[in-house]
């Protein structure tokens, strides 16, 4: 399984784009200010730095930041100058998108010359309690690993 997307050392703070603005005026006193602010409640978890989004301010962080580390840093953006304070959303971790490939399955089901079909996969990972909480996004596809083989790529 691969994972692409926005790791959970990132946390995002949605808010409008002029309260935006004007928080990434003054960057280097905000690491440092919510640096401290994390050290005060004994959090492991630092700021790296701070980036700009459209509708968002990403903080990225050297751990994941636990629900605490979240609030004050929710509260931190909230208590900062020239901050509309009801623009500011609630802090949140990013989702992650996984990609899960299965491999060396027959392409063909037991004794006869029918491939298998996309239901009968589903029906498979939907009883296996493995994907208990997963969803699926996209739709599966059936790849047959060359001519000669009857292997399939999921």
């Amino acid at each position: 399984m691969t994972t692409k997307g926005p790791t959970h050392k990132q946390v995002i703070i949605p808010i409008d784009s002029n309260n935006t603005n004007k928080f990434m005026l003054h960057l280097s006193d905000h690491i440092t200010n919510i640096n401290r602010l994390l050290k005060n409640i004994k959090s492991n978890c630092r700021a790296d730095y701070i980036r700009a989004e459209k509708l968002s301010i990403i903080i990225t962080t050297d751990k994941v930041a636990l629900s605490l580390d979240l609030q004050t840093l929710g509260n931190y953006i909230k208590n900062a100058n020239q901050i509309n304070v009801d623009k500011v959303k609630t802090p949140y971790l990013p989702q992650l998108k996984s990609y899960l490939k299965l491999i060396s399955l027959s392409y063909y089901t037991e004794n006869t010359n029918l491939s298998i079909l996309l239901d009968d996969i589903e029906k498979v990972l939907k009883n296996n309690y493995i994907f208990n909480d997963i969803s699926l996004v996209s739709c599966l596809r059936i790849i047959k690993v060359s001519p000669k083989l009857d292997m399939a790529i999921i």
